[in-house]
């Protein structure tokens, strides 16, 4: 047996491996010296392999698959710049809690260090991000016996480690020649398909149950759950919500924002003033990922000495900005709320004046919200609102950071049938089109809602798109450059034409004629109602959908929307 066969009898038995741990789909970009492994992932037919030109894209498209599935997706790459074009989503992964492998090939030892092409330090390029870090060595026949431990550890830590969901660096180093045939006799399947190793969420402990004891005892006299991505089982929630007579804060990632009378979707705009922003809980609950509304935040982080305010975890992380919370459980959201039942009694639904009093101003922001959108004219809020309502059932919308998934979560209504994403872990505007397509890979269809520059960003993402077996819309919202920083001081203290030049950016660039360019349809809106239509219908195949908006503009709808908002809460709790 030659050096090349062993070679490739370690990528096969990597791949065969992953396959009984539950992977469906790889990305790979090409390259030379990942050859051993691209070899055995298209020569394993349980594995759909998708080629991605750009290794950056490669990433976040294994980022959308590994979201949308709750499975790694290994993304392989060859060496040098290569693996360093995988960061970004590395990183995305590390802090959204998205599974996902990043095999990165390499050069072997005595090739470092001594001026040979394409071979960079690999190991620890991504920093802290990934949860574990393997770098086997050029495969040799003495290990053969380790590799199929190696291959089921970095599948369990990326799914199920003791920090959560998140990137494995595989760093493999192959030596020339490169092609090899693989011999199964090397690491002969081992006996059944159960993995070997299983990871499990923590459960709240008796440490916590002090903790807990304490929301109850608080039952309708003001507590508040505040609902974000990795919130747990939405129907666990809302019970919680009912057992304990308290409204549910729920951003559009969690899960929750479905019609049910504890929902409270507008919670941006009845904070920005009136009555409602003067109301104090007395217990805070967060389960999941915080809101990215500064408005939720500011009010949540005003001081209150009495205040109970538990933040839920599985990993412990303290997600916590204004340092504010006074508890951290590290347990899983849904057992924390099974708990919450447990003690709350038979679970079933408490009047609460209090929960009534959001519901009140909840229904009222949405009347209010409706009467204040410009009709059927584009505006970016009645984008938002208008996209989410007409996605079909079953459908993913993925959000870009910036503007859209602010819009959507503070314009969206309640519903349910539909999941939203957004990587919001370090809140980019890169790889959105490639995360959107990697989660219409995974068969859901898809809608993403983009603003022009995110969609410039990752344009290349679209080269062979056209070919992939997805249904996905890419709805972009053209105003001519950075939207959300029309929204800071900036955009009044500066001189126009700096403002422009540094933060405005306006591309200039026709975004239809960007995408067929690529030979993906595309198209351009006039208005809601054309826009609803497109949103209604997201396959077969890739398309994008262009609206135009104007930057400042969209301002003042944003500004007239949560003024309708106040106006409405000051009249209905006026006299009441």
């Amino acid at each position: 047996m030659t050096d090349a066969d062993v070679q490739a009898s370690f990528a096969a038995v990597l791949v065969d491996e992953w396959v009984a741990a539950g992977v469906t789909d790889a990305v790979v970009a090409p390259g030379s010296r990942s050859t051993p492994m691209l070899v055995a992932l298209a020569a394993d037919s349980r594995v759909r392999v998708h080629v991605v030109l750009d290794e950056r894209s490669a990433g976040f498209v294994a980022l959308g698959l590994g979201a949308a599935t709750g499975r790694p997706a290994p993304v392989v790459t060859t060496s040098g710049t290569a693996a360093v074009e995988l960061h970004p989503a590395v990183v995305e992964a590390d802090l959204a809690g998205v599974p996902l492998l990043a095999v990165t090939a390499d050069r072997p030892p005595e090739l470092h260090h001594v001026g040979a092409p394409q071979t960079v330090e690999q190991v620890g390029g991504y920093g802290a991000a990934p949860r574990l870090t393997l770098e086997p060595g050029v495969p040799v026949a003495a290990t053969a016996h380790t590799w199929r431990a190696l291959a089921v550890r970095a599948v369990a830590v990326a799914t199920d480690g003791p920090l959560g969901p998140g990137p494995v660096h595989l760093n493999l180093a192959f030596r020339e020649p490169l092609l090899g045939q693989p011999d199964p006799a090397l690491a002969p399947p081992r006996d059944g398909r159960d993995r070997w190793t299983v990871g499990s969420r923590p459960v709240p402990s008796a440490v916590d149950a002090a903790v807990l004891g304490s929301l109850v005892m608080r039952r309708a006299e003001g507590g508040i759950i505040v609902a974000g991505a990795g919130a747990g089982d939405p129907q666990l929630v809302l019970d919680v919500a009912s057992a304990l007579g308290w409204p549910v804060l729920a951003d559009p990632r969690s899960g929750v924002r479905v019609p049910h009378q504890r929902v409270v979707a507008a919670a941006d705009a009845l904070l920005r003033g009136g009555p409602v922003a003067g109301w104090e809980p007395t217990a805070v609950l967060r389960l999941g990922r915080p809101w990215a509304s500064k408005v939720l935040a500011q009010w949540l982080a005003r001081p209150r000495p009495e205040l109970v305010d538990v933040l839920v975890d599985p990993t412990g992380r303290w997600s916590d900005p204004d340092q504010r919370v006074t508890h951290v459980i590290a347990a899983d959201p849904v057992g924390v709320c099974r708990a919450l039942l447990a003690r709350a009694g038979d679970g079933g639904h408490v009047a609460s004046r209090w929960a009534a009093r959001w519901g009140r101003a909840e229904a009222a922001a949405q009347k209010a919200i409706d009467g204040a959108l410009p009709g059927p004219a584009l505006s970016e809020p009645g984008i938002a609102r208008r996209v989410l309502r007409a996605v079909p059932e079953g459908s993913v919308v993925v959000a870009s950071s910036s503007m859209p998934i602010r819009d959507l979560e503070w314009f969206g209504r309640p519903r349910a049938g539909v999941r939203v994403h957004s990587n919001r872990g370090a809140n980019g505007i890169d790889g959105v089109v490639s995360t959107a397509i990697g989660v219409a890979l995974s068969g859901a269809p898809t809608v993403g809602l983009l603003g022009d520059l995110a969609f410039v960003y990752d344009a290349g993402a679209l080269l062979w798109a056209a070919r992939r077996p997805v249904e996905c819309t890419l709805i972009v919202v053209d105003n001519q450059g950075g939207g959300i920083f029309s929204f800071l001081p900036q955009a009044a203290a500066l001189a126009p034409e700096r403002f422009e030049a540094y933060w405005g950016t306006p591309h200039g660039l026709d975004l239809v004629a960007l995408a067929r360019s690529y030979g993906v349809d595309a198209e351009e809106v006039g208005d809601l109602d054309a826009l609803e239509a497109a949103a209604a219908r997201p396959g077969p195949g890739l398309r994008v959908v262009v609206a135009r908006t104007d930057r400042q503009t969209n301002v003042e709808i944003h500004d007239r929307v949560n003024a309708a908002v106040i106006e409405a809460l000051n009249e209905e709790f006026a006299a009441k």
